[in-house]
């Protein structure tokens, strides 16, 4: 049986372990995908000594079934559907837009809220160490990856504490690099992975976001 993590620090401190041969490069941009990614990749960051950041994207939870992502849509007008569930479920187009339009609306309050006037991180000929705290479905991490890729990073590496077989063997084809602490064959829910998995708040990314801006800033 795997091991289970504590809480999110935790695994972000197991994970920068399995990082180490990115650590005090100026060319590596942490970005992490929130809210929960953010502990995660602030741990990653904080050992790397690298700049924080992060990668806004939405799920496009089915209606009713909100768990159930049948798309996701990122920065950048960025928009990819689950053919699969889409198709199984009937779902119209109509209703995909109007779920788009809505999550649209949440990434602009958070896109303010996580960096107000500050612009958008360049990607450009970067190496980029994508983060989040888990993956089920991918369809999340499958936006974040489009737009990254649409700014031409020089590397990009996904980074997760958890990840299915199927879902690494999946997303491994389109990636420099994929890197886990745990891969289990059934991963039906990231949250039975964490002893604590309670919620990430805005505060919270908004704190670990300046810290690790203030680290950089003092150069430690």
């Amino acid at each position: 049986m795997l091991q289970k993590f504590s809480h999110r620090t935790e695994a972000g401190q197991l994970l920068a372990a399995k990082l180490s041969e990115y650590a005090h490069r100026d060319d590596v941009l942490v970005l992490a995908l929130p809210r929960g990614g953010v502990p995660v990749a602030y741990e990653v960051a904080k050992n790397l000594d690298a700049p924080l950041d992060v990668c806004l994207v939405r799920k496009l939870g089915v209606p009713g079934h909100e768990e159930l992502a049948m798309g996701a849509i990122s920065t950048g007008g960025v928009r990819v559907i689950n053919e699969n569930v889409v198709d199984w479920l009937r779902i119209p187009q109509e209703i995909i837009d109007a779920v788009a339009a809505r999550e649209t609306h949440e990434l602009q309050r958070r896109n303010q809220l996580y960096r107000g006037d500050r612009p958008l991180p360049n990607i450009t000929n970067r190496t980029i160490i994508l983060i989040d705290d888990g993956i089920a479905t991918g369809a999340t991490i499958r936006a974040a990856i489009a737009t990254i890729k649409q700014q031409q990073p020089r590397e990009l590496v996904l980074a997760v504490p958890v990840v299915g077989t199927s879902t690494y063997e999946e997303l491994a084809p389109a990636l420099d690099k994929l890197v886990c602490v745990l891969m289990p064959e059934h991963l039906s829910a990231i949250g039975i992975w964490y002893e604590d998995f309670s919620q990430t708040t805005d505060a919270e990314v908004c704190h670990l976001l300046a810290r690790q801006k203030q680290l950089i800033a003092n150069g430690s």
